[in-house]
């Protein structure tokens, strides 16, 4: 079995990778090849291109790398065109691979998009297009799988893989050992994304914010010291 697959940034290639490992227990010796990222390739996957250049954010990047965007797009097409796969899988990075799918769709290629636009929450008229894209959706979340159903979307709700990787109950002095944290105390996390880009563009701006949101807690807290003390004291 032969499986054209693209992921566009770190958590599809998560995702990618999980994909891979379980087909390959049903079969073994199937070929993997697309736009794949670290984990995916060390899970079996070849890469036509580097993921990395389709990891892009907001409007003037996309505008700034459209012409390199759409040649890999279109070179992609023709290659599984001229090569078909038995299935193409999609992963996320919907303004990309669903393009993608259409094409090969349109060219007789099975098609499935893993990962579901948020259409349930708005642009709910890009359902059409995926109707028109892809033969197969395969959803993290049941309430998705539940929309597509509405709309007579050939879909799956596989589950989120978070769920096989994340305890119900964490171990949370395990968490701080492996990260070098104190054993008490709060831990605030920044998380401003998993792209280059995100980190580029926001990193700096979530440590400022912390470093506000920390001077606002320490007044706060010298405030309500004050009040404390003032209540308390024997000439009131």
């Amino acid at each position: 079995m032969r499986i054209g697959i693209v992921a566009g940034e770190a958590s599809g290639d998560l995702l990618g990778a999980g994909l891979i490992s379980a087909i390959r227990q049903r079969y073994p010796d199937a070929i993997f090849e697309g736009i794949a990222g670290p984990q995916m390739i060390h899970a079996g996957a070849s890469s036509l291109f580097p993921m990395e250049r389709l990891s892009v954010m907001g409007f003037s990047e996309v505008i700034g790398r459209l012409r390199e965007l759409l040649g890999i797009r279109r070179q992609l097409a023709e290659y599984f065109i001229s090569n078909p796969p038995d299935v193409f899988i999609g992963i996320d990075a919907p303004d990309f691979t669903l393009g993608l799918e259409r094409r090969l769709h349109k060219a007789g290629i099975k098609t499935v998009h893993y990962v579901s636009p948020s259409v349930w929450a708005w642009r709910q008229r890009r359902v059409k297009k995926i109707v028109k894209s892809t033969d197969l959706m395969l959803t993290l979340f049941p309430f998705e799988a539940e929309f597509y159903r509405e709309h007579r979307m050939p879909v799956r709700f596989v589950g989120h893989p978070l769920a096989d990787l994340i305890p119900l109950q964490p171990d949370q002095a395990a968490a701080r050992r492996e990260l070098g944290l104190p054993t008490g105390g709060e831990v605030l996390a920044l998380l401003p994304g998993s792209r280059s880009t995100e980190l580029n563009h926001l990193a700096a701006t979530f440590i400022d914010t912390a470093r506000w949101l920390k001077l606002q807690r320490r007044s706060e807290e010298r405030r309500v010291g004050k009040e404390c003390r003032s209540r308390w004291s024997p000439y009131h």
